[in-house]
This record gives structure tokens, sequence and C-alpha cells, in this order.
């Protein structure tokens, strides 16, 4: 595993490795702030936690350069906890095992955490790199980004200390982000009295898995299958036609992830059982020959015997629910009228947790226009009020609006440019990141988001391109280096 530490430049690529072996999933990021705090003690730098639970190091302009702007780092510490089906991986007490395959770094059998890790192990290089040239330097490593920007929205203002911040959380090298679209959770609960199974019923246990999951922002627009919206059609095709009743549904566990794995149980007469295997042959067919093109390594539909439950969902409650998770809105709304080939609004239903009396539905609608932001949350409330589930929304942010004009965009595209021969890619993202939150509390900044080449992350075949990692760190110090006066 440690091989990935002789890769160039060894400054990013030792302190990735290190990242890899602290657990830091959202929502447990007590080893990993501990270590980044260790960390910038062992490097000379001012660090501390604020009160947000995010990490900020500190460090003082080389001399002659105490006149030019101060620099801003930002990524984010937690990653997103994916592991595949046969992995034993527990990411609250394990490390992952990044490995080499070819020009790819990837992870065994879980995420990698290239997102954002790549960005924390720069800022690490950045903080004890003694021979840089650069002005005055903070860094933030935000908290539990992935699960809602905890770290963002709760960061304290008057904490930062700069006039541009460089967020180091993109995955396209030699593209240069200036927006990306606001987000907000959607969730969707009932509490019902579950009734008597007939005891003369059997179970079956459906599954829908083997699909590629992705980020439900920078991949949405690939339409890839998403495990809950495949399975509805299955389980209602058997309620109507085999007598089959729901028991329990379990589908996705990140809200930012498309699902690519759901489970139901159903109970039904057992003469129907053959019918249902039959059934579930034909969807796996089906859901094959239509996402060959965009699935193509087979989508898996098991049908298979299980224990029968004692208790089921309610007649009534169970078409609803199944009503409600059919017509709800998941993929692209619409793309941007003056750019239609960047997702302006989008809705991921992300995951369905049903049993023992209790349903609950998580979508996170996302839009770079807070009207049609408005617009999915008002389309989402009314697909699920009507079966009688009480909808709340949390986590709201704002998009981040281009500034085409930014004076740091035109610096690093000047960089670029001298350094590599080329012209740079301006962008607008779809994913959500926090320079829009930012920005909120500190509307000053003058802002650019940029990173190496990652593919798939919030997947378990999450892997970032080696040899874009050079060339990002090279950029990175020039940058620093000729940072403008103020």
């Amino acid at each position: 595993m440690n091989e990935i530490q002789n890769l160039k430049p060894a400054c990013i690529w030792r302190n990735f490795y290190k990242l890899t072996q602290v657990p830091r999933p959202s929502g447990h990021l007590e080893k990993i702030q501990a270590f980044l705090l260790d960390f910038g003690k062992q490097a000379g730098v001012e660090a501390f936690k604020d009160p947000a639970g995010n990490i900020v190091f500190r460090k003082p302009a080389t001399a002659g350069m105490e006149n030019r702007k101060g620099i801003i780092l930002q990524a984010h510490m937690d990653m997103v906890p994916q592991k595949t089906p046969e992995s034993a991986h527990n990411f609250e007490t394990d490390p992952i095992e990044p490995w080499i395959d070819g020009e790819w770094v990837k992870a065994k059998g879980t995420t990698l955490g290239a997102d954002n890790g790549l960005g924390v192990a720069t800022i690490m290089a950045i903080m004890e790199d003694k021979t840089l040239v650069h002005g005055p330097i903070n860094a933030l490593i935000t908290a539990d980004e992935e699960t809602g920007m905890y770290g963002a929205n709760d960061l304290p203002e008057g904490e930062l200390q700069g006039d541009i911040l460089l967020n180091l959380d993109s995955e396209h090298w030699g593209k240069f982000v200036i927006g990306s679209a606001g987000g907000i959770d959607v969730t969707a609960t009932l509490e019902y009295k579950e009734v008597e199974t007939d005891p003369q019923d059997v179970a079956v246990r459906l599954t829908v898995k083997g699909l590629r999951g992705g980020h439900s922002g920078l991949e949405i627009h690939e339409g890839r299958g998403n495990a809950n919206k495949l399975m509805v059609q299955m389980v209602r095709e058997a309620i109507e036609q085999l007598d089959a009743r729901l028991a329990s549904w379990h589908g996705g566990n990140m809200r930012n992830a498309i699902p690519f794995k759901a489970e139901t149980v159903l109970t039904l007469p057992k003469e129907n059982v053959t019918a249902l295997k039959e059934l579930a042959e034909d969807w796996k067919e089906t859901f094959n020959d239509e996402f060959k093109l965009i699935e193509p390594q087979g989508i898996e539909v098991i049908a298979e015997e299980t224990e029968t439950p004692k208790t089921e969902i309610p007649t009534e409650i169970q078409d609803n629910l199944v009503d409600a998770i059919y017509a709800c809105h998941d993929g692209v709304v619409r793309f941007i009228p003056a750019y239609p080939n960047v997702v302006e609004t989008s809705s991921n239903l992300a995951i369905i947790d049903i049993e023992n009396g209790k349903a609950g539905i998580k979508i996170l609608a996302r839009s770079s226009r807070e009207d049609m932001k408005d617009y999915v949350v008002k389309t989402l409330e009314s697909c699920f009020s009507m079966t009688g589930m009480k909808v709340e929304t949390a986590g709201s942010y704002g998009g981040w609006d281009p500034n085409p004009d930014s004076e740091i965009l035109h610096l690093l595209l000047k960089e670029y440019k001298n350094l590599f021969g080329e012209d740079g890619i301006i962008q607008v993202d779809h994913a959500g990141l926090e320079c829009s939150v930012i920005l909120g509390k500190y509307p000053h900044l003058d802002v650019v988001s940029l990173g190496p080449t990652m593919k798939s992350p919030h997947t378990t075949t999450e892997r970032a391109l080696i040899a874009t990692v050079e060339p990002f760190w090279q950029l990175i110090k020039k940058t620093l280096e000729d940072v403008p006066v103020k």
C-alpha cells in the first residue's frame, strides 16, 4: 500500500498516504482532527480547532512577501464511506488500502478518500515546506462537508484572514471552477402501525445491486441507474400481480451518492414465489437492456426466499409509499439555458429506510437558481405529503455566483498557460462546493476552485489520476509565489 508514497510529487502523495491511515468518515472525525492538530505542531505552524470542528492553520509570509494578498487554502477532512458488498472494512477503525493500478491510484474495496484527501494533503505539503515563497497563508480544513457542509455552515465570522480563497475540492485538472449549485436536504417521514403477516405467506428478499452509483452532482447528468427507482418498478408489479406485501425496504446510504444497491422483503402466497423469481429475471433483462451503455458491468437482480417476518406494512400505507417513490423525481430537472451542457437543477432519491413501523426517505435537491431549488422542494413536498408523510428540509446552502472578472482566476489561467502551453477551461459545476457558504460569511473573498483529476468520487471505483498531481502542485506553488500585492 505504501508504494504510493514514492509517486511524484512525494510531498503530496506521502501526506495523502498518511491520511488514508487515519479513519475519517463523515460524522466520525475525532481521529483526523487530532492527527491534523499534531501535524500542525510538528510543521511549526499555528494550528487550532474552531467551535465548528474545523482545523485552521496559519503560516506567515516568507521574508519580503508580507505585502501580498493573503491566501486561504480550503479543503474538507471527511470522506464518503462506501464499500463493496464483500468488504469487511470498518470505516471508523480501519485504514484505507490504496494501491496503484496503471495510471490511477485506487482503494481496495472502498472509496479512496481522494475527495478531498488530495486537497488536504496539498495543504499539509504547503504548511511543512520551508522552501516555498508565498505571502501570508491561512488553511481551512472543514468538518463534515459530505453530510451537510456543517463545518462551513458553522464557520465563525472573523476567523479567516485573507483576500483570496483557493478551494482544492474540484476533480478535473485544467478546469477552473468559478460557480457551483446550491443544495438542500429533503426528508419525508411516517410512522405507522404494523400488521401481522398472513401465517400462510412466505417471504422473498429482492435485491438490486451492481450499479455504478456515483456523485449525485458531478455524475447525475449521465443517467446512471438509481437502485431505489429500479426497485420500485418490481415492487409495484409484484403487489399488483402476485398479491405481494411489502415488509421492509433499505436502499442507498449517502445523501449525495446515487444509490447502487437496494433490498426489499416481500411476503406473498407460496404458490406465487416462482412467478416472483421469474418477474425478477424479466426485470433484470429489461434493466440491463435499458442501461447497457451506462451500466455496462451488468445489473444484478436477485430474488431469494428468506425468513418470513412476523409483521408487514398495512396495505393502504404500503400502496401510498410505493406510489410516492414511483412518482418522486430523480435525476436532472433542467440544464442551464445559457450553458446547455451544464446541469442547473436536479434531485437524487438517495436513501429509503422502511421497517419496524417507520418510513424515512431522503433526497438531495440541487440547483444554481434559488427559485428552481424552491420549485424542486415544493415538487417533492407535494409528492410525499399526499401520502401523509411529514416533509422537512435542512442543510440549505446557496449557489455560488460566477465571477468571470476574478483577479485570482486570471492569474491562475496565466500561470497555467505559461507552465503547460495550453489554455485552462473556466467551468461552473453542478456539484455543491463550500465556496458559496464561506462567501456568505466572507463576501470580500476572490474565489476559484481547482484540483487534480479524480473519477467516480463517492463510489468504490473512486480513483485519482497520478499524472495530474505533479502539474497541480507546480501551479499551486507558482501561484503562491506570484500572488498580487494588496
